[in-house]
This record gives structure tokens, C-alpha cells and sequence, in this order.
């Protein structure tokens, strides 16, 4: 059937103001132009990043760009194995420092071929910190980036890593022709990401209205086939609860939702509950860089105050697994580490014996959070009220994403604004992944090790382990990480969560995963439908 554009309707409209029309064939075009579009809340909770249209800059928010730009790979949509995107295929040499991918036939939204150049050129500024990249530090490690042909790309690396792939997934590919003539230091803050920028993906920009919404149309000429619908909005909101009630008024069709939403969906019809493993480790991050933290008696005194099992119960619902380090997967987790079972009296001990009252007593200490939810709220509530039983005077602060990673990320941060962080981090499917936060080469601008984590044995554990070739050692390698942090306490680990998505019943072939950061992962948005 023949779609009415936008043009058509209005057109249509004004038709039916002066000429009568059964009231069966004005539904039934309504009908048909809401079911060509789909609008959803793809930037409420943790994994998104409203206001971001640069992937350079994306520390989270994959969901919402992934629909029109693409990475050369990418992760399947259950997190378990790393396919092809832009790449069609890409081979690994046995000694893991050489990774060639072919390229797919591509074009760009402008109807240019996608090439090898392109590529390259991404890769030169996702390695670049004056791009304002927060994936620089992350890929110091090549040493060259090599285009054979126009559809070859090698891309050499100066020791192996086994978190190489994990970091590839989250580099989308950039137009060399739009964007080479944009000094490199000028390129962040570029209108060109919000006004007109050119994927590859299945849909294109077309519109963002401020704090509003961002629109884009589909890319007929798409390799993977012309896509089912016409248009995908992207709605901001203030907070998860003004999506819930959007999406309960049938104004959008999908959103995230918290945890303890969770209820009154599970028995309405009308929608499907999505729920899955986070892979995002919850913490209370010290800023090593405040003399509030340097005893580990204090660290200590923090993990013992939290009731982290009251309040996995009581807030989450049970769905989600406290943490002693900053993984939950059994094959990470040595034998023996301590649990840090809740004991106030020992944390009060333990703020003696480091002479707490000396160091700060009862004066307030700023938490920094990006977490702006009902159910952050209530968690860091919790948590204020039990460090408070045991001493420790903490104010927490919520901000938006970019105020926390301007603040966090400063490379000379006022270290009053952020003596502690709540925040959380990916810890998998890629288990390498952590280090970005832990290891002491990524402290800012380098990387996003916000917590300036500073601590010798923790560095060499990481490096490591991401420099193990043998997949069947690479656990224990992560083990011994593991025991680090569980007893140096770079970070108050708390838990793990299981996180979820709403979807209206009428859509169809949707795809949403709750990834790190959004994702991105394999969600084939040209399949995405409306049941009319």
C-alpha cells in the first residue's frame, strides 16, 4: 500500500474541512500515518544520553544512534558474540596484534559510497582526544590503520588486547567528505551533529526540535532493504515517570522504565515487559585525588554502613546482585574475598580507628550522580541514611550526563564537586571493559578513569589481563583483578542490576536490549513495524 507523506495529510486535511467525507476513510488515514512512524523514549534512563548527537562523545545513548550510524561490528542482540555491521567479515592473526575487516557495500545518507577511507579517517579521530573522543585513551594501543583497497581496512595494534573488539563496537563510522575540512579541535562542539549529520544507517535525520524530539526518516536506498516504517522520533523527557505516562496515552510505544515499574505492565496486555542483565556495575566511586579516602580503613567502613541486601530487596525488587568487586559472573570471582557483609558497629570501628572525626567528622561530602530517577533517588536516600548511622555526612547531587562528564571529566576538576560518585560502569559482556574506570593511564583527560583511581598492583592486574591472548586464562586473570579491588577498594561496589523496556503489543520485530551504555547491538531497525 501506497504511503501518504506528511504533505499528502495536511493536504488531505484541508480537503475534508470543505468537502464530506465518511468518517471510515478519515480513520483509516490517520490510521496509516500514525502506523508509519514509531516514537519512543529511546533516550529515558541510564543507557541513554539526551542531548548527544556526537558519537565520539557518546558515553552512552547506542540505542538512539546505532538507528543511523553504524559501526564496522557490533554485538549480537543477546551481548554473546560480536557479528558484523558496516564490516562483512574481519579476521584476527594468531598473534592477535593484526585485525582485518572487508567492508560492505555502503552508502552514506547522501547517496556517497561508504569506503576504506572513511575508516581510516574515523578511526583517526576516535584516537584523537582534541576531537573530544572518550575513546582515545581506549585505543592508544594501534599503531597503524592501513586501506589495502577501497573495502580493506588492517588495523594493526602495538601488543594485544583482548578487549580490542569490545572497544570497535562502539566506534561508529564518520564521513570523510562532510567532516575533513572541520579542524579537529573545533569538531565536538560542531553544529554538523545536530543540524545534518550523514550515517549509514537504516534511517536518516531529517529534524531535532530543542529538549523536544529528534526525527528521523527512512533510508530507502538501504543496503538491508528498504525499511518498514517511514519515521522514528526519539522524545526527551524530564524523567522515566513523563514516559511511562506517554506511553500509557499511546504517545510513544516504547521507553525504559525502573524496576519497581516493572508490576503494572506485567498483566496488561497492551505492552511486553523487556528485561535483561544490565552488564553495568553499580558504585560509590572515591575521588582518590580528596584526602577523605586515602586510609582503606575508611573505604572499608563505607562498604560495612551499606545494607546492600535490604536494599536489593526492598528498592529493586530482588532483581539485581550485589557486588564485592566489579563482577558478578561466577567464573570472575575468586574464592575467599570478602563479602563486606553489613556491620555498622564495624564500620564505626573502623572510622575510629582512621580518627574520621580528624579527617571530616560530620561535615557534608558532595556525591556526584548522572542517575536521575525515582529509583536512584530512593537508593541513594537509602544510602545516605545509612552512612549517616555510621558517621559519614554524604549530599547527593543529580545532574544531567553532560554536567556529570564536564565535572568528572575535567582534566583540572574542583575536586569539592564530586568527593564521591554514584555511577556505574560496564563490567561485560566484554570483562576488559572495566579498566577504562580503574587503570591509572585513563585518569582525565586520558580517559574516564573519573575516581582518579591510583593504585600500582590494580594497573598491573588490568594490563595483564588484557594483554592474555589465551581465552582459556583470561579468567583468572580477571580473577586476580577482582581480589585487588576487593581489598584495596578503589570503588564501594554495590551491585549489579537487571534492567528494563516497555513496549506497546502493536509494534513489531522490535529489537531493545539492555546494553552498557545503550548498546549498540544488533537491532535491525529496518524490520521495526506498527500493526494497523
Amino acid at each position: 500500500m501506497k504511503r501518504l507523506s506528511r504533505l499528502s495529510v495536511i493536504a488531505l486535511g484541508a480537503l475534508l474541512s470543505t468537502v464530506a467525507v465518511p468518517a471510515s476513510v478519515v480513520s483509516g488515514v490517520a490510521a496509516e500515518a500514525q502506523a508509519a512512524t514509531l516514537s519512543g523514549g529511546f533516550d529515558v534512563g541510564p543507557g541513554g544520553f539526551q542531548g548527544n548527537f556526537n558519537p565520539l562523545a557518546a558515553t552512552a545513548g547506542f540505542t538512539w544512534l546505532s538507528v543511523y550510524y553504524e559501526p564496522l561490528i557490533t554485538y549480537d542482540e543477546k551481548l554473546q558474540k560480536v557479528v558484523g555491521a558496516l564490516a562483512s567479515s574481519y579476521e584476527i592473526s594468531p598473534d592477535q596484534m593484526s585485525y582485518t575487516f572487508k567492508l560492505a557495500d555502503a552508502k552514506w545518507h547522501d547517496g556517497k559510497p561508504f569506503t576504506a577511507n572513511d575508516a581510516k579517517f574515523t578511526m583517526t579521530l576516535a584516537m584523537d582526544a582534541k576531537t573530544g573522543s572518550v575513546l582515545a585513551a581506549r585505543l592508544k594501543g594501534i599503531s597503524s590503520v592501513e586501506t589495502p583497497d577501497d573495502h580493506t581496512v588492517v588495523i594493526k595494534l602495538s601488543a594485544p588486547s583482548s578487549s580490542f573488539l569490545d572497544t570497535m563496537t562502539k566506534v561508529m563510522m564518520l564521513p570523510e567528505h562532510a567532516l575533513a575540512s572541520i579542524p579537529a579541535d573545533q569538531l565536538a562542539k560542531n553544529t554538523w551533529w545536530s543540524t545534518a549529520p550523514i550515517g549509514t544507517g537504516p534511517f536518516k535525520f531529517t529534524k531535532y526540535v530543542s529538549d523536544q524530539y529528534v526525527e528521523l526518516a527512512a533510508n530507502t536506498d538501504y543496503r538491508g532493504g528498504k525499511p518498514a516504517l517511514e519515521r522514528v522520533i526519539d522524545r526527551y523527557f524530564a524523567n522515566p515517570a513523563a514516559a511511562i505516562a506517554a506511553l500509557r496515552s499511546g504517545e510513544i510505544q516504547f521507553t525504559y522504565v525502573d524496576s519497581n515499574d516493572v508490576p503494572t505492565f506485567k498483566d496488561n496486555k497492551d505492552f511486553k515487559v523487556i528485561e535483561g542483565n544490565s552488564f553495568v556495575v553499580n558504585y560509590l566511586g572515591f575521588n582518590h585525588d580528596s584526602p577523605l579516602w586515602k586510609d582503606v580503613r575508611v573505604r572499608q567502613a563505607v562498604m560495612y554502613a551499606i545494607n546492600r541486601d535490604a536494599i536489593i530487596q526492598s528498592l529493586y525488587g530482588g532483581a539485581a546482585k550485589p557486588a564485592n568487586c566489579a563482577y558478578v559472573a561466577e567464573q570472575l570471582i575468586p574464592q575467599g574475598i570478602d563479602t563486606y557483609a553489613y556491620d555498622p558497629e564495624k564500620a564505626k570501628q573502623l572510622l575510629t580507628e582512621a580518627g574520621w572525626d580528624q579527617i571530616n567528622g560530620g561535615k557534608p561530602i558532595t556525591l556526584l550522580t548522572y542517575y536521575t530517577t525515582p529509583l536512584a533517588t530512593n537508593v541513594l536516600a537509602a544510602v545516605q541514611a545509612m552512612l549517616a548511622q555510621v558517621g559519614i555526612n554524604i549530599v547527593p547531587r543529580a545532574v544531567d550526563a553532560p554536567t556529570y562528564n564536564s565535572i568528572v571529566l575535567n582534566a583540572t576538576p574542583d575536586i569539592a564537586q564530586f568527593q564521591l560518585v554514584y555511577a556505574g560502569l560496564q563490567n561485560g559482556p566484554d570483562a576488559g571493559s572495566i579498566n577504562v574506570g580503574l587503570n591509572e593511564k585513563q585518569i582525565p583527560p586520558a580517559g574516564p578513569n573519573v575516581a582518579r583511581v591510583r593504585m600500582p598492583d590494580l594497573t598491573k592486574a588490568l594490563d595483564t589481563a588484557l594483554a592474555e591472548p589465551d581465552s582459556t586464562k583470561r579468567d583468572a586473570a580477571y580473577q586476580d583483578v577482582c581480589k585487588v579491588m576487593n581489598t584495596n577498594l578503589p570503588w564501594a561496589t554495590l551491585w549489579v542490576a537487571n534492567r528494563y523496556g516497555i513496549v506497546s503489543t502493536k509494534v513489531k520485530d522490535f529489537v531493545w536490549t539492555p546494553a552498557p551504555g545503550g548498546g549498540p547491538y544488533q537491532a535491525n531497525p529496518q524490520k521495526w513495524s506498527i500493526a494497523e
